[in-house]
C-alpha cells in the first residue's frame, strides 16, 4: 500500500465529519420547496459548466487545472466561475479547468487532493487539520473568507446581537453543528446552563414561528432566504463573538508546493482576479452560479446575488485591503490555532498554513492587491 493509498484511507474516516458540518449549506434551496440533488451537483466534469477549453495567451503550459468545491456549484464559489469563463485561468497557462462539484455524497475535499484527483481543493482549517494530524502532507495556502460564515440568526424584533443575549433564550441548532456550537460556547466563556439549545433540523420556520429565539445558521444562506420570504431577521457572527476561524480555504499537497510553485502562483493569480471581479460586481458571479455552473440546481440570481453581496465581507477586511485577497495575518492565523485546540484540535501554524506563495504572488505584482 502506498503512502497516498495510506492517507485516503485515514481520510474516509472524515468524510461524515465532512457531510454533516456542510449539509445545511444547502436549506436556502429546500426551504418552502424541494431541490434535485441529482446531475451537475456532482460532476466532476464533461459539461460545458465545468471547463474552459481554449488555451491561454501565457507562454508556461500548466495542462488541465483540477479545482475541487468544498460545496454544490453555487455562489460560494462565484470567483472561480468568473475567472473560468472570463479565461483568467487560461491566461495564466492553464490548458483548461475543471471544477468539481462537491455535495452530501461526494468524497471529502482532502481525499481528492491526496489522490490527485484534484490539484487544489476548498476547504476549512477544522477538517484539513484534521486530516494533517491523521497524517495528510496538506497545507493551507490562502483563504477566501476570512471571517467563517457561521451566525446565530434572530428576529428583528427580538435581536441577539452579541453572546449574552442568548440567555434565558432558546436556540436550535442541528445535530450536525452540535461540534462547532459546543466550541463556540466555551471559546466565548458562556454559561451554557443558561441557554436552552433546542434540536432542530434545517429549515427556520421554527423561528418565524416563535418556537426558539435564536437559530444556527450560515449568514450568507438561511437569513437570506428568510429574507426573500418577507421576514425581517438579524444575525450575530461567531467570527466577531469569540469564534474566529477563517474559511474557504485552499489546499494544496506539500508535494506541489515543492515542485510546483510557479502553478499555484498562476492558479492564486487567477482566483484573485476573478474575485475581484465578483466583489466589484456581486451579481455576476450569481448570474453564472444560477444559470450556468449550478444550472439545475434550483438557485435563482435574486437569492444568489444576496449571498454573494453578504460574502464580501466576509472575503474582505482592513487586512486584505492592504495585503491582498486570501491572505492571512500572523495574529489571526494565531487566533485561527487558538480556536482550534478549543476545539480539541491540537496543531501548530507551520503544519497547518504555508502562505509563502501568496507573498510572492503579491511582491511580483503589487498591482493584483
Amino acid at each position: 500500500m502506498t503512502s497516498e493509498d495510506r492517507e485516503a484511507r485515514a481520510l474516509l474516516a472524515l468524510s461524515e465529519r465532512l457531510t454533516d458540518r456542510r449539509r445545511f449549506l444547502l436549506r436556502g434551496l429546500q426551504i418552502g420547496g424541494a431541490v434535485a440533488l441529482g446531475g451537475p451537483l456532482l460532476a466532476a466534469c464533461g459539461s460545458s459548466s465545468d471547463s474552459t477549453a481554449s488555451s491561454g495567451s501565457s507562454s508556461k503550459d500548466f495542462g488541465e487545472l483540477t479545482l475541487r468545491l468544498s460545496w454544490i456549484k453555487n455562489v460560494e464559489f462565484a470567483g472561480s466561475y468568473i475567472a473560468d469563463s472570463k479565461g483568467y485561468y487560461t491566461d495564466e497557462g492553464f490548458s483548461k479547468a475543471t471544477l468539481i462539484g462537491g455535495g452530501p455524497s461526494a468524497t471529502p475535499m482532502e481525499t481528492d487532493v491526496v489522490t490527485k484527483k484534484a490539484l487544489v481543493a476548498i476547504s476549512a482549517p477544522d477538517i484539513t487539520g484534521a486530516a494533517i494530524t491523521k497524517g495528510a502532507t496538506l497545507k493551507t495556502i490562502g483563504a477566501q473568507y476570512q471571517k467563517n460564515p457561521f451566525c446565530i440568526m434572530s428576529m428583528a424584533k427580538t435581536p441577539i446581537t452579541e453572546p449574552k443575549d442568548m440567555y434565558g433564550k432558546k436556540i436550535g441548532v442541528q445535530a450536525s453543528n452540535e461540534s462547532v456550537w459546543a466550541a463556540f460556547v466555551k471559546a466565548a466563556k458562556l454559561d451554557e446552563s443558561k441557554i436552552t439549545k433546542v434540536p432542530v433540523q434545517f429549515d427556520p420556520l421554527p423561528l418565524t414561528q416563535g418556537t426558539v429565539d435564536g437559530w444556527f445558521s450560515f449568514v450568507t444562506n438561511e437569513p437570506n432566504a428568510l429574507r426573500l420570504k418577507g421576514f425581517t431577521v438579524e444575525t450575530m457572527l461567531l467570527a466577531d463573538a469569540g469564534y474566529p476561524l477563517v474559511s474557504e480555504t485552499y489546499i494544496v499537497r506539500q508535494d506541489t508546493i515543492d515542485k510546483q510553485r510557479d502553478l499555484l502562483k498562476a492558479f492564486l493569480r487567477a482566483e484573485i482576479k476573478g474575485w475581484k471581479a465578483s466583489i466589484a460586481d456581486p451579481g455576476l458571479g450569481a448570474k453564472l452560479a444560477a444559470e450556468t455552473y449550478g444550472k439545475g440546481l434550483g438557485l435563482t440570481t435574486k437569492e444568489q446575488t444576496l449571498e454573494s453581496k453578504d460574502q464580501n465581507s466576509l472575503l474582505q477586511s482592513a487586512d486584505t485591503k492592504k495585503n491582498g485577497l486570501f491572505t492571512v495575518t500572523d495574529k489571526l492565523i494565531e487566533e485561527n490555532i487558538t480556536t482550534l485546540k478549543v476545539g480539541g484540535l491540537d496543531i501548530t501554524a507551520d503544519k497547518l498554513f504555508d502562505l509563502s506563495l501568496l507573498e510572492e504572488v503579491y511582491k511580483e505584482d503589487p498591482s493584483l492587491i
